[in-house]
C-alpha cells in the first residue's frame, strides 16, 4: 500500500518538475525575445477570441501574459510556465514565473495560456514583491469566462485583477483546490 502511495505522490511531482525545466533562462539583462514573442502571439490570440480582452488591455496598468503553462496531476498535481509583463505601451517591464500545486479528485494534462490584466497600481506593483505574489492574497482578482466577459462595461469592472484562461489543450478533469505563486525571474 505504501508503494503505490509513493508511486501516486510520486508521479505528479515528476511531471511537474519536468514542466518547470524545459525552457533555459536567457542570460541575465538580455531578455528572452521568443518568450516574448509567444506572449504577444498568445495575448492577440485571446483579443481575437474575447474581444472585451482589448478593452480591459486598454483601461489595464500592466497585463502578465504566460502564453504556456503546462498542467498535470493525479490526486495532487503542479503547474508551471513562464510569462511577461506588458506596460500600457506594450513595453515588456519583466519576466515571471508562475508555479502551483493542486490537490483533490483530478487526473490528465494540459497546457493552456493565461492573462492577467491588472487594473490598479498597487496590482501593478504586486508581480514584483521580492517574496513573490500568490494569486488570491492581495488584490481582488476575478476569473473571467466567455459569459462574464460578454456583460463586462466600464461600471461593472471594479476589481483589481482580470484573469483569462484560454487555449486550453489536452484534458484536465475533475475537482481540486489550487494555488498560484507568482515570482520574477532575471532575465
Amino acid at each position: 500500500m505504501t508503494r503505490y502511495l509513493r508511486l501516486f505522490l510520486t508521479v505528479p511531482i515528476l511531471l511537474f518538475t519536468m514542466a518547470c525545466s524545459t525552457q533555459q533562462n536567457a542570460p541575465s539583462g538580455m531578455g528572452d525575445p521568443e518568450l516574448e514573442a509567444q506572449a504577444r502571439t498568445a495575448l492577440q490570440q485571446l483579443f481575437d477570441t474575447a474581444p472585451r480582452a482589448r478593452d480591459l488591455h486598454d483601461r489595464a496598468k500592466a497585463v502578465l501574459v504566460f502564453p504556456n503553462i503546462f498542467r498535470a496531476g493525479l490526486g495532487v498535481g503542479g503547474q508551471g510556465g513562464r510569462g511577461v509583463l506588458f506596460g500600457p505601451d506594450g513595453k515588456v517591464l519583466g519576466y515571471f514565473r508562475a508555479t502551483g500545486v493542486s490537490w483533490g479528485l483530478q487526473a490528465g494534462a494540459q497546457t493552456l495560456s493565461e492573462a492577467l490584466f491588472l487594473m490598479s497600481d498597487a496590482a501593478a506593483r504586486q508581480p514584483f514583491d521580492s517574496s513573490g505574489w500568490s494569486v488570491g492574497v492581495g488584490p481582488s482578482i476575478v476569473v473571467v469566462d466567455a459569459g462574464a466577459a460578454r456583460s463586462m462595461n466600464t461600471t461593472t469592472l471594479q476589481a483589481d485583477v482580470y484573469a483569462f484562461i484560454f487555449g486550453q489543450q489536452g484534458l484536465m478533469a475533475g475537482l481540486g483546490v489550487q494555488g498560484q505563486r507568482i515570482t520574477r525571474l532575471n532575465l
